[in-house]
């Protein structure tokens, strides 16, 4: 199923993100957390790539997202990047993923990786998105956003010009990088919509449950910690328990927040915890389904 369409017949569209495992040990994990995310109300849920673009990331990318699609009955988006990646690669990995029944496909440029050499057959997402439309038009690309501007981009200005590039290349859909202050977030839609860009945005939240969480997260994604999550962290720092309720209760507040200023996408980065991807989920389902339904 192509899931720009969800957008035609549903005023929120509700997502998850999952990684593959570091070990194939870990498999049994992989299937068990599947298991359990599936009775939440996801209308698709994205596998990630990993760093680099190692055979067996792809693999493991590949078949997760056909388990999901197979096994699970939940729509999968496979994450495909293209620094480590040559024509035949790509090739490859679209052959498989048609052959899963995968439709749809998240391209990105993807991280740096200073152990591999890039190939440098596509410098950007677009370039990805362009040879993928001209090889299997059949799939539907989405694309990932910045609200807080790519670190490698000169400003938003510049940025915003990076997204219209990936649309015309094929993107149906956006999906944000993990962002802690809407403010920025709506300050970025706002240019974006200014800039005639129309495609639908998911939003994209992440609950920080631990404290080690956010040192990490910041300096991949780039966000901004706002006065009234760095006094979370303070105030709850040597209170583990205390501190992942705060961090649910902070990711619920803005997902709330997010709807009601008629965001239509929400997508949620689970890190495979399940038992957060459940508790912020239950805690907006209900209003996610009134929105659906125009109450």
């Amino acid at each position: 199923m192509d899931i720009s369409k969800l957008f035609d017949h549903k005023k929120v569209v509700y997502s998850l993100e999952i990684f593959p495992p570091k070990r194939d040990s870990s498999y049994e994990v992989i299937y068990n957390t599947l298991l359990r995310l599936r009775g939440l109300p996801a209308d698709f849920i994205s596998v990630t790539f990993g760093q680099g673009g190692t055979q067996a990331q792809r693999d493991k990318t590949i078949e997760m997202a056909a388990l999901i699609l197979s096994t699970y009955r939940i729509e999968p988006v496979a994450h495909l990047t293209c620094l480590y990646s040559d024509e035949e690669d790509i090739r490859g990995m679209l052959a498989r993923l048609k052959e899963a029944g995968v439709q749809n496909l998240m391209v990105l440029r993807g991280d740096v990786n200073p152990e591999l050499e890039p190939k440098l057959a596509f410098r950007y997402a677009s370039d990805l998105a362009s040879f993928i439309k001209a090889e299997e038009p059949g799939f539907n690309l989405l694309g990932g956003c910045y609200p807080e501007i790519h670190y490698q981009a000169e400003s938003l200005d510049q940025d915003i010009e990076n997204l219209k590039r990936k649309i015309d290349a094929g993107v149906s859909h956006l999906v944000t990088q993990l962002f802690f202050d809407n403010e920025a977030f709506y300050r970025f839609k706002d240019k974006v919509d200014a800039a005639g860009i129309s495609v639908p945005i998911s939003a994209g939240i992440m609950p920080i449950t631990v404290l080690r969480q956010i040192e990490r997260t910041v300096a991949l994604s780039g966000a901004s910690v706002p006065p009234r999550l760095a006094h979370m962290f303070s105030r709850y720092a040597n209170r583990p328990n205390a501190l992942r309720d705060a961090g649910i209760h902070y990711a619920v507040d803005q997902i709330i927040d997010l709807l009601d200023h008629d965001i239509r996408g929400i997508h949620l980065y689970t890190m495979n915890n399940v038992e957060t991807a459940t508790r912020v989920s239950e805690a907006v389902a209900n209003i996610i389904e009134a929105e659906n339904r125009g109450e």
